[in-house]
């Protein structure tokens, strides 16, 4: 948050004019209501995606469930470098659903690639639509920009890998977690059982991959239709606030920017990319929104997309720690009652001896 608003305050400083406090009260609310609506309605299709995904797989996950999953890796991506804190997460939640960890990030990977074919898909199209706006980017965005879509394809490398070369995958992979696992000799964590149980869900990751492309690719398809349905909803957001300040939506072009800046926010630099992100922002809105506007816009736009991620993520992240405090004093319960019969259980074959 500091991060991110020392940047929004930078924005403010340097664009701040006669009109800008005209322009706030100016601000009609309900536009802000309505793109928080469209917010909370991508993360809804977000969960779908999950809930379709896991079922084409042979799994049921609830749609609330996914939902409040998705909350809380939002939560976790605001404090990890290019928001990769939220896949754990979901991993993690899934396997609370009865879903093997090896088909938990299957299902988490798939979604990353799915973002990546469908974000390059939409912004190869759009680039064709707006050729000339290029030319008016610095040239340090534009490295930005390269940087981030190279990163952002390499996940799109993961699946065709894991179908073309399983067996060197899985050698990798073992490899990577043997180095891991010598690096945790004398804690708690048994370094044989954790390779154990990691050749048994790397196994379980690349059966549900081939799966992906194979018997289960309706489960690709209804998650590449939700996927895009996802982004245009998601992008929607940045054009909504656009009308409440006044202007024209943009919509081809504020398309286009929040595909570039989707991207970059996919570089693990600072938490959450806070202040990478706000600064992309402004220097890409800085095209078509007047100066004095463009703090007010980076705020609200921050604040459905990011600060309200904080809010909303809290609330699911108590949600689960709820559950697992009474998940796990439910199971010392059972121990205990466990240990008490087997007490009596010894005391009557001692009576009876």
């Amino acid at each position: 948050m500091l991060f991110s608003f020392s940047v929004i305050v930078l924005v403010f400083a340097t664009t701040f004019t006669e009109e800008t406090i005209g322009y706030i009260l100016a601000f009609n609310l309900f536009f802000l209501i309505l793109a928080i609506g469209f917010r909370i309605f991508a993360l809804v299709l977000w969960g779908l995606r999950i809930v379709l995904m896991s079922r084409s797989l042979g799994y049921r996950v609830g749609l609330l469930y996914s939902l409040n999953m998705v909350l809380a890796g939002l939560l976790a991506g605001t404090i990890t470098p290019g928001q990769a804190g939220g896949e754990p997460v979901r991993v993690h939640e899934l396997f609370r659903a009865g879903v093997k960890v090896g088909d938990a990030t299957a299902i988490v990977i798939m979604e990353r690639v799915l973002d990546g074919i469908v974000l390059t898909g939409m912004g190869v199209v759009i680039m064709l639509l707006t050729r000339e706006i290029w030319s008016s980017f610095s040239s340090t965005l534009i490295i930005l920009i390269i940087i981030a879509w190279v990163f952002l394809m390499s996940f799109l490398f993961i699946p065709f890998l894991a179908v073309r070369y399983p067996d060197r995958m899985k050698c990798l992979i073992l490899r990577v977690i043997t180095w891991i696992t010598s690096k945790l000799s004398g804690t708690r964590f048994s370094t044989s059982r954790m390779c154990a149980c990691a050749d048994t869900e790397i196994d379980n990751f690349f059966a549900s991959i081939t799966q992906f492309t194979r018997n289960s690719g309706w489960g690709l398809l209804a998650g590449g239709g939700t996927t895009v349905l996802f982004w245009v909803t998601e992008f929607m957001v940045a054009s909504v606030i656009l009308m409440g300040l006044g202007l024209d939506p943009y919509v081809v072009l504020s398309f286009f920017f929040q595909i570039l800046i989707a991207i970059i926010m996919m570089i693990p630099t600072t938490p959450g990319s806070s202040g990478i992100t706000e600064l992309s922002t402004s220097s890409l809105y800085a095209l078509i929104v007047p100066a004095g506007m463009l703090g007010i816009f980076v705020l609200l736009w921050r604040f459905v997309t990011f600060y309200l991620n904080i809010i909303l993520g809290t609330i699911a992240g108590m949600l689960i720690v709820h559950r697992e405090i009474k998940t796990r004093t439910g199971s010392d319960e059972t121990e205990r009652e466990d240990t008490k019969e087997g007490i009596l259980v010894e005391k009557e074959v001692d009576e009876e001896t």
